[in-house]
C-alpha cells in the first residue's frame, strides 16, 4: 500500500491548517499597545475599553475614564437608577405648582431632574467601560453626549473644551437630580399622610378589613388585593447616604475689633479649585494652605459695630433733646437696640431707624474657611492659568507633587484619601491634550479587605493538621471484659502523665546545636517538638497494657536536624514581594491604552491637571 503514508500526510496537513484557521478566526490575534502574545501573564487580563475620539472629545473622554474607578460612585448610580425603577413611576412625574420660594415650577425640567435622565446616562456608559474584554475594543461617548445636549437642551461643541468644565456640569447635574428625587419621595410620604391636605385614593387599610365567612377559604385569601403599605414615619425613613461628590464648606468672619463672628452660611461643593503657586516647584499641601488659610478684610461693615454706634448716635442725640418726650422715645429706642444687640446682632430691632449704612464704622475682619462635611470622593482642580491683563492667559508650568495617600482635616475629624484617578494636559492654555491614569481598583461587592482576619467567619487561617492531634483513645468493644477495660484505660492514662513529666532528653539529644539567636531555637524547639500522641505511643509504653490487644510500638525513626525541620516548615513564598492589584495602573489616552505604575503616576508633576481621591474606609 504505498499511497498509505501519502493520505497520512495528507489528513495531518488538512488537520494542522483546520486549527490554524480556527484560531485565526476564533481567537483574537490583536494586542494591546505591543504586548507580547507569548507574555507569561494572559493578555486577555490586561484589557479595558477604550474611547474613540472622532472631533476633539478627548476631554469628554478623559472625564468618563476617570470616574469609572470611583467605587462609591457607582454604587450611588446603582442605588438611584434601581431606586428608580422599583419606585412607583407617579413618584418622579407629579411635580407641584409653586417650589419652596413660591415661585413657578418649569415642568419639563424638574420632572427630568425627578427621573434621574443624566445618572441613567452616566451609568450606562460606566457600564460599558467597566468591561474587561479579552480583545482590543473602543466604544464611543456619543451616547452620553447625547443625553447631555437632550438633557441641557444645548449643543456641545466639537472645539476644544476644558474638561473640568464639563465634570463641573456633570457633577452639579447629578447632585440636582439626587435631591430633586429626595424631595419628590418626601412629597409623596406627605400626601400619604395628609400633612397637605391633598386626596389620596387609596383602598382600604388592612386594619378595617374583617374576616367574614368566605373569606376563610384559602383561594379566596390568595386572590384577595393586597392592603396598601402604610407611609413611613420620619423614624423609619432611610438614611440618605448622599451625593458622593459634594461635601459642605463654611467661612467664618470674626471682627477684629469686637470679636463678633456671625453665623456661618454652609456652601455646597463638588469639586476644589486650588491654584496652583507661580514657581518653579510647589507641594499639594502649598495649594490647600493657600486656600484655606486665614484671610484678612478691611473695609467691613460688622453687625454688632453698628447696632454700637446706633447706640451712640442715639445717645448723643439725647443730649440736644429738650422735652421728656422726646427723650422717652430715644430711650426706648436706645433699650430695643440694646436687646437686638444681646440677642442676635444680626436681626436689626423692629420700629427702629438705625444710622446710614454709609455711616456704619469700618472694621477689619479675618475670614477662614473651613470644610464641616468631608465628601466622599474629593475631586481636586489645579489651576493652572495666569491672567494678566496686558497679555493673554498663560499657563503654570510649575513642578507640582501630590501624594498617593492624602489625610485632610485636624486631630479630632482626620479623613484619610487614597488616589484612584488623575488627569493631565499637555499643551499650552488654548489647546493640548487630555489623557486619564486610572487605577486597576477591585469594588466593594468583589473585594475582601477583610481576608487576612481570623475573627471573621470566612477567614484565611490554615486547617489544623489532624496528624498533629493527640490520638483518640481505643474504643472498648475490642477489650476482652470490664476489668481489662479499666487497666488499659489506667495505663493510658499514666503513660500520658509520665510523658507530660520527661522533658523530651531524647528528642533534644538527637539534634545537633543550632548557631541561631537564643529566640531562633526558642520556635524551633517549639515547632520541631513531636506531639504527645507520638511520645505517649512510641517512647513510653505502659508496661501493664495488654500487648495482644494494642499494637506494638513502632520503632522510632531517626529525626532530621532542627534546622532543615524548621526550614521545611516555613512557607517561603510569602517573603516574596508581589505586585498587588492596588499597584497597577493604566494610561488611557482615548483608544491608546498603557499599563503603568504608581511612581510612573506620581512622576507627572508637571501635566497634572485633576486628581480623584477616595475615602479610606475604616
Amino acid at each position: 500500500m504505498p499511497d498509505k503514508p501519502l493520505t497520512v500526510l495528507t489528513y495531518a496537513a488538512s488537520a494542522s491548517l483546520a486549527a490554524v484557521a480556527l484560531v485565526y478566526f476564533f481567537n483574537p490575534n490583536q494586542l494591546i499597545d505591543g504586548d507580547s502574545f507569548t507574555s507569561s501573564t494572559s493578555h486577555r487580563k490586561k484589557g479595558i475599553v477604550g474611547l474613540v475620539n472622532p472631533a476633539n472629545d478627548c476631554f469628554i473622554n478623559s472625564v468618563l475614564q476617570s470616574l469609572v474607578s470611583l467605587s462609591d460612585l457607582r454604587l450611588f448610580l446603582i442605588r438611584e437608577v434601581y431606586r428608580r425603577e422599583l419606585g412607583d413611576a407617579a413618584i418622579y412625574t407629579s411635580v407641584p405648582e409653586k417650589d419652596a420660594q413660591g415661585k413657578d415650577v418649569n415642568t419639563t425640567e424638574l420632572v427630568s431632574l425627578q427621573c434621574g435622565e443624566v445618572t441613567q446616562g452616566l451609568k450606562s456608559i460606566l457600564d460599558q467601560l467597566n468591561e474587561r474584554p479579552i480583545y482590543k475594543k473602543s466604544i464611543s461617548a456619543q451616547s452620553f453626549i447625547g443625553v447631555l445636549e437632550h438633557a441641557f437642551g444645548l449643543r456641545i461643541s466639537r472645539a476644544q473644551q476644558d474638561a473640568q468644565e464639563l465634570l463641573q456640569i456633570v457633577a452639579e447635574r447629578l447632585s440636582e437630580e439626587y435631591h430633586a428625587a429626595k424631595q419628590a419621595r418626601q412629597r409623596h410620604r406627605e400626601r400619604l399622610r395628609g400633612d397637605t391636605g391633598e386626596r389620596v385614593d387609596s383602598p382600604p387599610q388592612s386594619d378595617e378589613w374583617k374576616p367574614e365567612a368566605q373569606d376563610l377559604d384559602p383561594s379566596a385569601v390568595a386572590s384577595k388585593p393586597p392592603a396598601p403599605i402604610a407611609a413611613a414615619d420620619e423614624s423609619t425613613v432611610e438614611l440618605e447616604e448622599g451625593f458622593p461628590l459634594e461635601g459642605q464648606t463654611e467661612a467664618r468672619v470674626e471682627c477684629q475689633h469686637c470679636h463678633f463672628v456671625p453665623k456661618p452660611t454652609p456652601t455646597n461643593f463638588v469639586m476644589l479649585n486650588l491654584m496652583v503657586p507661580q514657581k518653579g516647584t510647589a507641594t499639594l499641601n502649598e495649594c490647600f494652605d493657600a486656600h484655606f488659610k486665614t484671610e484678612y478684610i478691611d473695609d467691613y461693615k460688622c453687625d454688632r459695630c453698628r447696632l454700637g454706634h446706633a447706640i451712640e448716635t442715639l445717645e448723643e442725640e439725647m443730649t440736644f433733646a429738650k422735652s421728656d418726650e422726646q427723650k422717652g422715645i430715644i430711650q426706648s429706642k436706645i433699650k430695643r437696640v440694646q436687646e437686638a444687640l444681646d440677642v442676635d446682632p444680626e436681626k436689626p430691632p423692629e420700629r427702629v431707624q438705625l444710622p446710614d449704612i454709609q455711616h456704619a464704622p469700618k472694621r477689619k475682619v479675618a475670614r477662614h474657611v473651613q470644610v464641616i462635611k468631608f465628601p466622599k470622593i474629593l475631586v481636586i482642580h489645579l489651576s493652572r492659568s495666569m491672567f494678566d491683563p496686558g497679555t493673554c492667559s498663560q499657563k503654570n508650568w510649575a513642578k507640582l507633587s501630590f501624594p498617593e495617600k492624602l489625610p485632610i482635616g485636624g486631630i479630632l475629624n482626620r479623613r484619610n484619601y487614597k488616589l484612584l484617578g488623575m488627569v493631565t494636559h499637555r499643551g499650552t492654555h488654548n489647546s493640548g491634550h487630555y489623557e486619564t491614569f486610572r487605577r486597576q481598583h477591585l469594588h466593594s461587592p468583589k473585594s475582601r479587605p477583610h481576608v487576612k482576619d481570623s475573627s471573621r467567619t470566612h477567614s484565611a487561617s490554615a486547617t489544623p493538621n489532624l496528624a498533629n492531634q493527640p490520638s483518640p483513645p481505643t474504643s472498648g468493644k475490642f477489650l476482652p471484659n470490664a476489668n481489662s477495660r479499666e487497666e488499659s484505660s489506667t495505663s493510658v492514662e499514666r503513660s500520658s502523665f509520665s510523658a507530660n513529666e520527661s522533658p523530651g532528653a531524647s528528642t533534644n539529644s538527637s539534634s545537633p546545636p543550632s548557631t541561631r539567636p537564643s529566640s531562633s531555637a526558642a520556635v524551633v524547639g517549639k515547632e520541631c517538638q513531636p506531639p504527645p500522641s507520638a511520645k505517649r505511643s512510641s517512647h513510653n509504653p505502659a508496661p501493664d497494657q495488654p500487648t495482644s490487644i494494642l499494637s506494638p510500638p513502632a520503632e522510632p525513626k531517626p529525626s532530621p536536624p532542627a534546622f532543615a525541620r524548621y526550614s521545611a516548615s516555613l512557607n517561603l513564598t510569602r517573603f516574596r514581594r508581589k505586585k498587588t492589584s492596588s499597584d497597577r495602573w493604566w494610561r488611557i489616552s482615548d483608544e491608546r491604552i498603557k499599563e503603568c505604575s504608581t511612581l510612573d503616576v506620581l512622576d507627572m508633576q508637571k501635566d497634572v491637571y485633576m486628581l480623584f481621591y477616595e475615602m479610606e474606609k475604616d
